[in-house]
């Protein structure tokens, strides 16, 4: 097939991908605003809040990995045309991810006592464990919120969620800013104002989501006759079926970054604190990924729903290409400034810092040159992913995930970290490893489905 025919798809991959790229980037800088801002209180706070968050990213991408059932659904019942088949999708998809913030958030303060079974600094877990009180209070919103953004992504109305996050992040920085240094009439918090901040804003996330689909006439039909005697338990079951295992998938990879946070501390905290560097500015590049993925969900399942699979192959590829082309100059961007971007966390001015900067600095710059070059591999597995998911199949590539993240890339991250010199880089290595086994595994699994599923819908038509 002709380069042409999948490039020709890239203007509209990038109008659809671009509000979920922008939206989710939001979701990063309250993570980037949160370490900046306490980066200036020292090493140590940095270091718990990267720990802190470090549960909060488990039971997000929980949430997050569930909620992705929604768009499959809805983009297939949009291409159906299927107005009741759609409502029912928002509500019960809505009902179960409200139900599962809550659960998150009991469960994710009931796991602190793990931070000093797994040998965290003491000062860094003591810091950190009224910090997570807070923010696992946060997963009830942003879960809730995500049960609108995967309804409103499934209908192509990818901006709704950029809108409400950037609406956030304005709540968010103000609120961080006089909360963390007692700026006018608040109190100085330190890292307690950042979780503060991020519970007050992921609040009001999910009441502009709320208030910008329910006065939008393409939404407006979909918000009416929510009861729960139209709850079905057929309808709970299927999006169960589809979330539960994309959940899994989210958990598989976001464990094992956790595990890397965990192991760099068992290093010492300036290894966390660099480890948490090259976590921030790997995981804003990923984003652009992560917004093809969704892309990759709308259009294959639209495709999907149309019985259109020579053209669904094509669509995917394309997308597949667009993400290897972009992930690439973010590879070449990393190792030409892999010795400036650490800079950026740090306070250079403060002399009592010093020491601790010089070591971070060092050891950021050699774990942003691995980063580099798992660019590609990151930006792969996801957007194949977000194909998958966009065909229903999630069940194997649950399975593929679990291979390659946790029997092929933890125990690489482990012996080369902990029993080598290569240490906070070695625990690096081993997520290159992992994530490059992944994209490999489910590329394979999604061209040979899509090839099953083009030869089975020939013998139909004939």
């Amino acid at each position: 097939m002709k380069r042409s025919q999948y490039t020709k798809e890239f203007s509209y991959n990038l109008k659809l991908a671009y509000p979920v790229i922008l939206g989710m980037l939001g979701h990063t800088l309250i993570g980037i605003v949160d370490n900046f801002m306490v980066g200036s209180l020292g090493s140590t706070e940095l270091a718990a809040v990267s720990l802190g968050n470090s549960f909060i990213f488990i039971g997000l991408s929980l949430g997050i990995g569930f909620s992705t059932a929604i768009t499959p659904l809805t983009a297939e019942a949009d291409a159906e045309k299927n107005d009741k088949k759609i409502r029912s999708t928002f509500h019960h998809g809505l009902l179960l991810c409200t139900i599962l913030g809550v659960t998150l958030f009991i469960l994710t303060v009931l796991s602190k006592p793990i931070m000093y079974l797994m040998h965290q600094p003491t000062a860094v877990a003591d810091m950190a464990a009224p910090y997570i009180d807070w923010v696992a209070f946060s997963l009830i919103p942003v879960i809730m919120y995500q049960g609108y953004k995967q309804f409103a992504d499934g209908l192509s109305q990818t901006k709704y969620s950029m809108y409400a996050i950037f609406m956030a992040n304005v709540v968010h920085i103000f609120f961080n800013y006089v909360l963390i240094y007692g700026i006018w009439i608040f109190p100085k918090l330190g890292i307690l104002g950042a979780a503060l901040g991020t519970v007050i804003s992921r609040i009001m996330m999910v009441v502009f989501m709320h208030f910008l689909l329910r006065k939008n006439a393409v939404f407006k039909r979909y918000f009416k006759n929510f009861s729960f005697k139209e709850i079905r338990k057929s309808m709970l079951k299927k999006i169960i079926n589809l979330g539960f295992p994309s959940a899994m998938q989210m958990l598989f990879e976001v464990a094992l970054f956790t595990m890397a946070i965990w192991l760099s501390g068992s290093l010492g905290k300036n290894s966390q604190a660099a480890n948490q560097i090259a976590l921030i500015l790997s995981s804003t590049t990923f984003m652009i990924a992560m917004g093809l993925n969704v892309t990759a969900m709308i259009r294959v399942s639209y495709a999907k729903g149309l019985n259109d699979y020579k053209n669904l192959i094509t669509i995917a590829r394309s997308i597949f290409l667009l993400t290897i082309i972009l992930e690439t100059f973010f590879a070449i961007t990393f190792v030409a400034l892999h010795n400036y971007l650490p800079h950026l966390f740090l306070n250079m001015d403060d002399v009592t810092q010093s020491l601790d900067n010089t070591e971070i600095l060092l050891i950021a710059s050699k774990l942003l040159l691995v980063a580099a070059v798992f660019q590609i591999s990151d930006g792969m597995q996801v957007v194949v992913l977000g194909a998958l998911r966009g065909l229903q199949d999630v069940k194997i590539p649950m399975y593929i995930t679990f291979v390659a993240y946790w029997l092929i890339g933890f125990p690489i991250s482990f012996y080369l970290g902990k029993y080598t010199d290569f240490k906070a880089t070695g625990i690096w290595i081993g997520l290159l490893a992992g994530l490059t086994a992944a994209a490999l595994f489910l590329y394979i699994r999604f061209a040979r489905l899509t090839k099953k599923l083009v030869l089975e819908n020939q013998k139909d038509l004939s």
